[in-house]
């Protein structure tokens, strides 16, 4: 039984008006709770948010927040990207008010079985494979979270026969009270949002919450593989194990080509390797973790291998825009962080041009010198991160400063001969120069079909 939460007459304080803001502020006054909504933004540049939350009957506070509105609220809901170090927030947690995430709410209110996904790469991908691998077989599933939809927009949706798949972020479990995933999958763990966390070992700590309400009748699958992971075992849920280079007592791992689930004492063939369409060592790793999720379920073997060979990917994530002159470019823009990027540059053989940039998120890039000092040609270095970037690899490779996308986009294809690829796998956040990765990895396509369009037309005249 879920512990219950009754928001009608609470004074309920919403913190940032981006996309989870605005769905939870919107939730909470359709229950009947006393909303405001804080942002540091003005009415100005928030545009049509403010008409549409006043229409609903929500108080708003615009241009900057103030501390003493955070001690009037019986409860506060920061957005994601509101970090709780905020001092209004300390100050509120401090005089005991609680502040919870988004998706702590949300959970309160949900219906039917919760997975939760989390780690530093493969998340979204994986979450919306469990998604579509449960949806062809006919299950009525939710996907939502980090991967795009806030899950309180989905609670309306939910009943006792759904399963909700959420992609969390650790900026989400890092404010949980109560929150107990049914199945709970930590993929890797590596550094990043150290900017926000402050060290490689608190962004740890808010990825483990994930497992600390969990019981003995839910479930967690890790990656044997990681060993930043491996300590992380909970005590008290069924722990199975994904590995893609040994057996496991329990879990899911591959044998001569074909991925094989084993619990208590008793092995399934899943699926056939050969089966798994998505490119990089990586997405077999992601693959693993899908297909014990949805074995727990209660799948059969062959509605997962169903479901593995007809997923066709996720945008952004390795994902093939165009071949053009015999050249091939592929936008990785959601590879925001270092392992990410190195995960990106493993699924190619060489011939790379690649673009880095962004803003940087204290990371360390020297992990890259060795997979482009293989695989690349040509770096091609954008963003605020440049010169930091190109620092950690002086010497590895090829770089050239080239500024912004749309330049590093014409160098990179100028210089390309034909067999070669031009991979955006920038390593870092994208908010210097776009308003999140998806606006990166669009415009990054969209230059790339003006490159195409403009290749195809000058073919005519080259052939007369």
């Amino acid at each position: 039984m879920r512990p219950g939460i009754e928001l009608a007459g609470k004074r309920v304080l919403v913190v940032g008006l981006a996309r989870t803001g605005v769905a939870t502020a919107l939730f909470c006054v359709a229950r009947g709770a006393r909303v405001t909504a804080t942002e540091e933004r003005t009415a100005a540049q928030l545009g049509d948010v403010v008409r549409q939350l006043r229409d609903a009957g929500c108080a708003l506070e615009l241009g900057g927040h103030r501390d003493e509105t955070f001690l009037r609220h019986d409860l506060i809901v920061p957005s994601p990207g509101v970090p709780p170090t905020l001092p209004a927030i300390a100050a509120a947690r401090a005089a005991r008010i609680p502040v919870w995430s988004e998706v702590e709410l949300a959970w309160r209110y949900l219906r039917g079985r919760f997975v939760a996904i989390t780690g530093s790469n493969g998340k979204t991908t994986t979450t919306a494979l469990v998604g579509h691998i449960l949806g062809r077989a006919g299950l009525p599933v939710i996907v939502a979270g980090n991967i795009g939809t806030p899950l309180i927009a989905c609670v309306q949706d939910s009943s006792d026969a759904t399963i909700a798949v959420a992609e969390v972020s650790s900026f989400q479990l890092e404010l949980i009270d109560s929150l107990r995933p049914d199945v709970a999958v930590l993929l890797n763990l590596t550094p990043d949002h150290l900017d926000r966390h402050g060290s490689f070992e608190a962004y740890i700590r808010a990825k483990a919450r994930m497992f600390e309400n969990q019981t003995e009748r839910d479930a967690t699958v890790l990656n044997a593989d990681d060993p930043q992971v491996t300590p992380l075992a909970p005590a008290r849920p069924r722990i199975y194990w994904f590995s893609r280079t040994k057996r496991v007592a329990s879990g899911a791992f591959v044998r001569d080509a074909q991925i094989v689930f084993r619990s208590d004492g008793q092995e399934a063939a899943l699926l056939d390797r050969a089966g798994i369409g998505l490119r990089g060592e990586h997405n077999v790793e992601n693959v693993l973790a899908a297909a014990s999720v949805a074995f727990l379920l209660g799948l059969d073997p062959a509605a997962i291998a169903e479901g593995v060979r007809s997923f066709p990917g996720v945008e952004h994530r390795l994902e093939f825009v165009a071949e053009i002159g015999g050249v091939s470019f592929f936008n990785d823009s959601k590879a925001t962080n270092v392992d990410a990027a190195c995960k990106a540059l493993e699924a190619f053989p060489g011939g790379l041009f690649v673009i880095l940039g962004g803003k940087d998120k204290d990371g360390d890039y020297t992990p890259l010198a060795q997979p482009l000092r293989q695989r690349a040609r040509l770096v091609l270095l954008i963003g605020g991160a440049a010169q930091k970037i190109a620092a950690h690899l002086a010497g590895a490779v090829a770089l050239e400063h080239a500024g912004t996308l749309d330049r590093a986009v014409a160098m990179a294809f100028a210089g390309a001969r034909p067999g070669d690829t031009v991979l955006l796998a920038p390593a870092c956040a994208s908010f210097d120069q776009f308003e999140n990765f998806e606006h990166r990895g669009r415009v990054f396509k969209q230059l790339v079909r003006s490159l195409e369009a403009a290749h195809s037309a000058a073919a005519p005249a080259r052939r007369n």
